[in-house]
């Protein structure tokens, strides 16, 4: 019977998820990343038509559920002419996502810099990229530690989303190995230990940096 299928292929298959759910975590940190820097510096910085359009950015992205935002990029691309497959689109779609968040998250950190740290460096004669980049940034980076490798985590996660357009990550595998075997409890259960060992050591490791960071000297 269908239900009989050895344990080995069912591993492999769900492997082959797995590896799919890393890769588009690792695109959308990636690209997602870069693109939020640049919400960021829109952001904060002195031009006030930017910063209004990154605020109605990042809230758009924050005040809609992401399965919405996936949908758009999908059939919106292909509403327009383009042929943009699933592996596109989620990858998309993620990466405008995070880099909402991920901007929100780093302000908050340059905001948490006490005001005196941007005096002194005007009295240094420094402009707004310098004191940036050598000043506000070195300390904000360490503030952030926690809740961007915490928000990572929430990157693999939000994967799963990426079934909805047909992306075959570590959930949509699973279902479709659930429906051939009539295992649910067992497949799922797989599913959850594979989310776990790709979160953990992410958790570990904001831990570990956050010791190194925070170290007193």
């Amino acid at each position: 019977m269908i239900a009989d299928i050895p344990l080995l292929p069912i591993l492999g298959k769900l492997g082959s998820g797995m590896l799919a759910t890393l890769l588009l975590s690792l695109i959308a940190f990636a690209l997602g990343g870069v693109a939020g820097l640049l919400v960021l510096f829109a952001r904060v910085g002195r031009v006030q038509g930017l910063r209004r359009a990154a605020g109605a950015y990042i809230q758009v992205f924050q005040n809609t559920p992401l399965l919405m935002q996936m949908f758009l990029v999908f059939f919106g691309a292909s509403m327009a002419g383009f042929d943009v497959s699933p592996w596109m689109a989620a990858s998309i779609g993620l990466t405008l996502y995070t880099s909402a968040y991920l901007a929100e998250v780093w302000r908050g950190c340059v905001e948490a810099i006490p005001r005196g740290q941007w005096e002194a460096s005007s009295s240094l004669a420094m402009g707004y990229l310098q004191q940036m980049r050598h000043v506000v940034l070195p300390q904000a980076v360490r503030l952030s530690i926690a809740p961007t490798v915490g928000f990572s985590v929430q990157i693999v996660k939000g994967t799963a989303v990426a079934s909805i357009i047909g992306f075959n990550e570590l959930t949509k595998l699973g279902s479709m190995l659930a429906n051939a075997t009539f295992q649910p409890f067992l497949i799922y259960g797989l599913v959850a230990a594979a989310y776990f060992a790709l979160c953990w050591p992410l958790s570990l490791y904001a831990a570990h940096l956050e010791k190194k960071l925070y170290a007193p000297r």
